[in-house]
């Protein structure tokens, strides 16, 4: 029998520098799929399937043209309606495979898939790695243990031991955290650059994702598709942050706008998430180019954004790992609603949802906190289910794979988890919406009331939940000061403002 090897190669395991490519052997296949089990196992945006597709095909004819030997199944072809392990079996049995090797998944779900896989077949199989995660998965148990702990320590141990932005041993700058720079509304008639866009031509695969009858929302430009489909288009993302967004990437990184989509974000999380960049490349360069242009570029701008990548991005991989499979079905405060029929068409007369939710359906995007105060909270105060509110995010979102999706939704923003990733629920009133934003100037709810026909939604149901949860989230002391205020409110006020909400709540399809 042949001394055949097949690695098999995962749509989110695009590494173009993984230590698999250094050599050639005319032995060894490289097997790429395009499965109905991944475009079905949740409704996903129609750019979200198109990009990841596009990535595939661009992968694997990077790897055919180093010379390497490439099995790729095409979503119109008849094996791609069976499973992953199907599959697998099947080019196993009719290339006379004698070993299976591959990448550890970053999914649960897909890594279960596997293990059974290996444990069911009479064949040599090796596990590797992706090469890609600064914290390697065999050491996410020792790092995070039973409970986590809080992100901030986290963080700073990974500044210490990759050895980022520091002074010896101390933070550059004297502060570990600039957080609290970073927090600006972007001023009236100041200039974001426009963003960075490709123009490929999608018309074909995207013929073929609904011929083949693949369930999916959102909206396409077929002709001009902008997302990045391989590491030199990643990398030449990263160059136009550090030349036109990083020097006010920090400062306005919280701020929302009707008009800008974008702002200062380096949307390269699409290409982080699929590993066409590595994350310490990206905070290496990015810190490099500051560096030249120290003129232009201060630290609290480069902190922030190497916070999310060295601290947020590995902190929640780290906190899926350990904590699966309950996890996932982790609902502390026991919300029930369902999802409004307005997350999947944005029709609904709340400015700051309708817009966030538009160019959700428009790009396949939104920046951290439209997805954390916005659409997060308005599922949080409803009292949303966060099954229902976890799919959403994955489906709709480009860069939404599990292991990152799901700690941001039902911990960070749904308190689903009870604590586990926040110390409290991330809730806000119309007014902070009203800070951070130009959402409310033009909405039909006035953000000042709390009662009345126009009274903005966000204000009475952040009270009702405040209310609701007394006995669970007064204990908390971080909300203290909120309940303190919400006591101080006579009894005519609070059941005044409790009945709006009521009344919102049951007429939330109308909102």
């Amino acid at each position: 029998m042949a001394n055949r090897t097949l690695r098999l190669i995962l749509g989110d395991q695009l590494n173009y520098q993984h230590s698999w490519y250094k050599n050639k052997d005319k032995d060894t296949f490289y097997l790429m799929m395009e499965l109905r089990q991944e475009t079905d196992y949740v409704l996903h945006h129609i750019q979200k399937i198109t990009a990841f597709f596009a990535a595939m095909r661009s992968f694997a004819a990077h790897l055919r043209e180093q010379g390497f030997e490439v099995l790729y199944l095409k979503l119109d072809e008849e094996q791609s309606s069976k499973s992953l392990t199907d599959n697998l079996l099947h080019y196993i049995q009719h290339c006379d495979i004698s070993k299976l090797e591959y990448q550890q998944p970053d999914e649960y779900r897909l890594s279960e898939q596997l293990s059974s896989f290996a444990e069911s077949v009479d064949l040599p199989i090796k596990k590797y790695s992706t090469e890609h995660f600064l914290v390697p998965h065999e050491a996410l148990w020792d790092t995070f243990g039973e409970k986590p702990g809080i992100m901030e320590s986290f963080y700073r141990k990974m500044r210490l031991k990759f050895k980022i932005l520091l002074d010896e041993d101390k933070p550059l700058g004297g502060k570990w955290n600039y957080d609290e720079e970073n927090r600006k509304a972007l001023p009236k008639q100041f200039q974001v650059p426009a963003f960075k866009s490709y123009k490929h031509n999608v018309t074909s695969l995207v013929e073929v994702i609904e011929d083949k009858g693949v369930q999916s929302f959102g909206n396409i430009d077929r002709l001009n598709f902008h997302w990045p489909q391989n590491r030199q288009e990643s990398l030449q993302y990263l160059k136009y942050f550090h030349q036109n967004l990083l020097t006010h990437f920090g400062r306005y990184q919280d701020a929302m706008h009707t008009d800008e989509p974008f702002l200062f974000h380096s949307r390269l999380s699409f290409a982080l998430n699929t590993k066409m960049l590595h994350p310490l490349e990206v905070i290496e360069k990015t810190i490099s180019y500051a560096q030249q242009n120290k003129n232009a570029i201060s630290l609290s701008q480069v902190e922030g954004f190497v916070r999310q990548i060295l601290g947020w991005r590995e902190y929640m991989r780290g906190v899926y790992w350990t904590q699966m499979p309950a996890y996932a079905h982790k609902n502390f405060l026991q919300h029930k609603r369902p999802l409004p029929a307005f997350y999947w068409n944005g029709q609904t007369n709340m400015q700051c949802m309708k817009s966030t939710i538009e160019q959700s359906l428009d790009y396949a995007y939104a920046h951290h906190i439209q997805r954390l105060m916005i659409t997060g909270n308005f599922a949080l105060l409803a009292n949303l289910n966060p099954d229902e509110v976890s799919d959403w995010y994955l489906g709709i979102y480009i860069d939404a794979i599990e292991w990152v999706e799901m700690p941001n939704t039902r911990g960070m923003s749904q308190f689903a988890d009870g604590g586990i990733v926040a110390t409290k629920p991330y809730i806000a009133s119309a007014n902070y919406i009203n800070k951070m934003s130009n959402y409310c100037k033009n909405c039909q709810y006035n953000h000042r009331l709390k009662t009345g026909e126009n009274a903005c939604p966000f204000n009475s149901l952040y009270w009702n939940f405040l209310d609701q949860h007394k006995d669970v989230l007064g204990k908390n002391h971080r909300m203290a000061m909120i309940y303190k205020n919400w006591e101080k409110k006579t009894a005519s006020e609070k059941t005044a403002i409790l009945k709006q909400a009521e009344y919102y709540l049951t007429n939330i399809e109308k909102l």
